[in-house]
């Protein structure tokens, strides 16, 4: 990060403000060629078969009782490497093309925004503003991700807030682990602890012959709890940072971040802001982000909008941060420069996102999902009360592995699951609540889920170090889930 006080250097000698380093890169790919290839031998293992699938209103249901075993489909091993391509013309391909619009805008976008200087500016204040209340501004933070991810659905919409809690992290002492923690982690548990989530809650009950929002008293309780085991997991660790920078797992990798980062460059920064230009910089910034999270809150209500929210955010971001940049002094071939070598350095975060969403390609095209939703449903159906909400939550959480998207899976799983809790014993709300429990969580622990891939790809934290520091609290969140789950059991948590 250039200091926002002195001199601005030359576009030779600037870096991206988001850039992946050779080795995350490497350790992630190989993870995920791995899942690609043991995805591929399931295929060989596994049955193939199908249930019959109905398309009604351009959505895939599927209809309960029809499932057939089938001879293997011609899908050969040399595929399973040129997946990632097919992705592209798949199924789904318009979201995820969007998604990759959306990330180069980002990476563009936001090194312009470091490079120019008004990003360190803006960072300065409000720490000024909050530095004798840090961990107020976190648990302010994290609820604000939360709420918004379970009450309104919002999350993958909300990447481009997540480059700005890093940075902001890094800068209240803490380390990018806390940055993703207070943003990236706690939209995944709000997404998971849903309330009234149109994406989740709204089609699972539907699905399910339920009324719409009932059973929101138990929610949230539910939402409640996650929210104070995210706030004190992730306000543990950062104390811990805050005492002794040596505790982060992170620390090699936020060297180049810190190192831009100290006491006499947020002092400069905070006189700089005094500057009308860098006054009106940041006013435009400010402006400009508000405006795109008001259309976040738009798009997840308007029907049909949502389909275009991610180019609209990217060119929200291009606004904001270009366009504070102009106000601040850079121009033209300068301004030109850094957006295109911030585009460039995304471009890894891409091939991860491919690699991650094919995964679901081989196992469709290998003809088994339908096979493993089948045989688990038949375990579900000759299990008790307690047993089958637990299957169900695990039958989620493995399907979540190959399809990371909420209503995809509820259309899958949903039809054939509320029938099956009549027949055990279980109410359709304890089977919903199961499903969301098995669906969002996930979301931030696969390597397949497309959307932590992109938030990792934005900082400098690889997946395997994100993976070790969040397993600790995965496991917990499992008992919880699980404590909850029988309670609603007991209950009889209804109205049905």
């Amino acid at each position: 990060m250039s200091d926002a006080a002195g001199p601005r250097p030359g576009p030779g000698s600037r870096e991206a403000a988001i850039k992946i380093s050779a080795r995350a890169f490497v350790t992630t790919i190989v993870i995920i060629l791995a899942l690609m290839v043991g995805a591929g031998i399931l295929t060989y293992i596994v049955p193939a078969g199908s249930y019959t699938h109905i398309i009604e209103a351009g959505v895939d249901r599927v209809l309960p009782g029809s499932f057939s075993y089938s001879s293997r489909p011609d899908y050969p091993a040399w595929r399973w490497l040129t997946a990632p391509g097919e992705v592209l013309w798949s199924p789904g391909n318009v979201q995820v093309i969007t998604i990759i619009i959306l990330l180069v805008l980002i990476g563009g976008s936001f090194t312009v925004l470091d490079s120019s200087g008004i990003l360190k500016v803006a960072l300065s204040l409000v720490v000024d503003r909050f530095k004798g209340n840090k961990y107020g501004l976190m648990a302010a933070i994290i609820f604000f991700f939360m709420f918004a991810s379970s009450v309104l659905g919002i999350y993958e919409e909300a990447a481009p807030l997540v480059v700005f809690i890093v940075p902001l992290a890094l800068y209240l002492g803490w380390d990018s682990l806390t940055g993703l923690g207070m943003s990236l982690l706690a939209l995944g548990f709000g997404f998971a602890a849903a309330t009234m989530d149109p994406f989740m809650i709204t089609i699972a009950q539907s699905l399910s012959g339920l009324p719409l929002y009932s059973g929101l008293w138990f929610r949230a309780i539910f939402f409640a709890c996650m929210f104070a085991l995210v706030f004190l997991f992730v306000s543990r660790h950062a104390r811990k940072v805050e005492a002794n920078p040596q505790n982060s797992i992170v620390r090699a990798e936020d060297q180049r971040l810190r190192a831009s980062i100290d006491v006499a460059a947020a002092v400069a920064s905070a006189e700089e802001a005094a500057a009308p230009r860098m006054k009106r910089a940041v006013r435009w910034l400010g402006l400009w982000l508000l405006g795109a999270v008001a259309f976040i809150l738009i798009a997840t209500r308007v029907p049909g909008l949502s389909t275009y929210a991610f180019p609209i955010m990217g060119l929200f971001f291009v606004v904001a941060c270009n366009g504070s940049a102009v106000i601040a002094g850079e121009r033209g071939r300068s301004l030109l420069s850094c957006f295109l070598m911030g585009m460039k350095s995304i471009l890894p975060a891409i091939v991860m996102i491919l690699m991650a969403m094919s995964v679901k390609i081989i196992i469709t095209k290998g003809g088994i999902l339908d096979t493993i939703l089948f045989v688990a449903s038949g375990a579900i159906g000759k299990a008790g009360p307690y047993a089958a909400v637990f299957l169900a939550y695990l039958l989620t959480l493995a399907l979540e592995f190959f399809i990371p998207s909420a209503s995809a899976k509820a259309f899958l799983i949903i039809p054939i699951l509320a029938p099956l809790a009549d027949l055990v014993g279980l109410t359709r709300q304890t089977v919903v609540f199961a499903f969301d429990c098995g669906d969002g969580f996930a979301n931030i622990l696969y390597p397949t889920n497309p959307f932590l891939m992109v938030c990792l790809g934005l900082t400098v934290v690889s997946y395997p170090k994100w993976f070790r520091w969040t397993l600790p609290l995965q496991v917990v969140t499992i008992l919880v889930c699980l404590a909850f789950m029988a309670f609603a059991v007991a209950i009889k948590f209804g109205p049905f």
